[in-house]
């Protein structure tokens, strides 16, 4: 393969859990009197940090979120997960397939990262290759994730590559000096196609653009 080092996003690469997410937060906004659709949620909350989702439900109310909110959040969203959680189609056979290193790095928290990868049966293909925003407490796009990534794993930037599906983390990779490559949704074609960056809709094309 053209790379050293692969720097796959978690929610939305490698398992579903974006549509469990924007669910519970669009249900605990209602709670409070904010109304968000999935559109919405999905166009503008896509690979930002939680701080920024909160904030901006904050700001529709003018008033102080409940002080367990976040708490509350986790706990359901958590519980969501363990039952409703499946891996992105043919992750798992592209995992066994390549021979390049590679690792995760993620917005969310590790406690997150651990269960997602669990409860979909990835976890032993990223023991000890897990990077989260909340260790260095710099969230995309701020490239700050990915460059921390490819040092501690070894690898120049130019020896990498990030797996994205949102434009938040493609802009992070792209301003750390990283290939990146973008999954294809319904929401993101527009942005990607502005970014500039090769795009693919399915493992096995992804599969092709790494070799």
């Amino acid at each position: 393969m053209k790379y050293k080092c692969i720097i796959f996003d978690c929610d939305g690469v490698l398992v579903d859990s974006e549509r469990i997410s924007n669910g519970t937060l669009i249900e605990m906004a209602k709670s409070i009197g904010v109304a968000l659709t999935e559109s919405f949620v999905m166009n503008h909350f896509l690979g930002k940090s939680l701080a920024f989702c909160f904030q901006y439900i904050q700001d529709q109310t003018e008033k102080t979120l409940p002080v367990n909110f976040e708490t509350e959040f986790r706990e359901r969203s958590f519980e969501a997960f363990k039952t409703q959680l499946l891996p992105i189609p043919g992750i798992h056979a592209l995992l066994e397939k390549i021979k390049t290193d590679y690792c995760v790095a993620s917005n969310g928290p590790r406690d997150k990262i651990i269960l997602n990868l669990t409860t979909v049966n990835l976890i032993s293909k990223f023991e000890g290759k897990i990077f989260s925003a909340y260790d260095i407490n710099k969230w995309k796009p701020n490239p700050e994730l990915y460059l921390h990534a490819a040092k501690t794993m070894g690898y120049e930037i130019e020896d990498c590559v990030v797996i994205e599906d949102s434009t938040a983390g493609a802009q992070a990779g792209l301003a750390g000096g990283f290939a990146t490559l973008g999954y294809l949704n319904s929401h993101n074609q527009t942005d990607f196609k502005k970014l500039g960056i090769p795009v693919f809709e399915n493992m096995e094309k992804l599969e092709e653009l790494l070799s």
